[in-house]
């Protein structure tokens, strides 16, 4: 996906950069039965109706879409490519071949709509989008959507743009470098999917104006020092050299680990 400046008509998009989507699917009639709808309370409790996440609320109806993590085999068919409100990488549709049923993946980059993917334990052809075992995988391969022995689904390198790098292997495991700059030992049984998660460039947008967070249910944030002294330990017109902290007066930079020693002026 290319990055698009908008025109400057106006100064909301002055400097936005958008992500030109011409080669996304709008066409969401296909296996309707795995959407869900999304309920939102704005960040407050569904019992006490009081907020007990700062900086939600508002914002668009979002669908919530059911993604496959699991590593249950097939062989399947790309139908499109889609936009995901609830993540900021691409899905794709796809159709299994063997089950004859529609599901969703989370899509790899470069593999476009009529591109063939499996998932298998076995040593087959190695493409870009295919899912198999680690020890099946050579070393220094780009890998993500990492499954470690045992657990049904995937835990490293979901977001957009992230990937996983093997740079050792074993005879057992094999060293995984996680997106953090980690560096895992995961047992060779380990899946994973071959390249790198999609909208690669999701990083480098622009919103260009505050309404468009807004828009995505991402409220304002504002500075404990503006707060009056009811509201935040900073508040009031000085915080009186007071270290930063939560408005609930937890140390924000950890907790001081220098021991007070008693001088003697003597």
């Amino acid at each position: 996906m290319k990055l698009r400046k908008l025109k400057p008509t106006s100064n909301g998009t002055r400097h936005q950069l958008v992500l030109q989507k011409n080669l996304l699917s709008k066409f969401n009639k296909i296996d309707k039965s795995s959407i869900f709808s999304k309920k939102s309370f704005g960040g407050r409790s569904s019992v006490t109706g009081r907020i007990t996440v700062r900086h939600q609320g508002g914002g668009c109806k979002q669908r919530y879409r059911l993604i496959n993590f699991s590593n249950n085999e097939f062989n399947g068919l790309v139908l499109c490519n889609m936009y995901d409100p609830l993540r900021n990488s691409f899905v794709s549709l796809n159709f299994d071949l063997d089950e004859l049923i529609f599901f969703r993946t989370l899509s790899t980059d470069s593999v476009l709509t009529g591109s063939l993917i499996t998932c298998s334990s076995e040593k087959n052809e190695l493409r870009l989008g295919n899912r198999t075992c680690l020890e099946n995988i050579p070393t220094g391969s780009i890998v993500h959507s990492i499954s470690p022995t045992g657990v049904n689904k995937t835990v490293f390198a979901r977001a957009a743009g992230t990937y996983c790098q093997i740079i050792q292997k074993g005879k057992d495991s094999s060293k995984i470098r996680l997106p953090s700059g980690a560096i895992f030992s995961l047992s060779n049984d380990s899946y994973a999917t071959l390249g790198l998660i999609s909208n690669s460039q999701s990083n480098l947008t622009y919103l260009g104006k505050a309404g468009k967070n807004r828009l995505r249910g991402i409220r304002p944030t504002v500075r404990g020092i503006a707060m009056n002294p009811v509201d935040h330990p900073h508040g009031g017109r000085t915080n009186g050299g007071r270290p930063s902290v939560t408005p609930w007066g937890i140390p924000t930079k950890g907790k001081p680990t220098v021991l007070k020693k008693k001088r003697n002026y003597d």
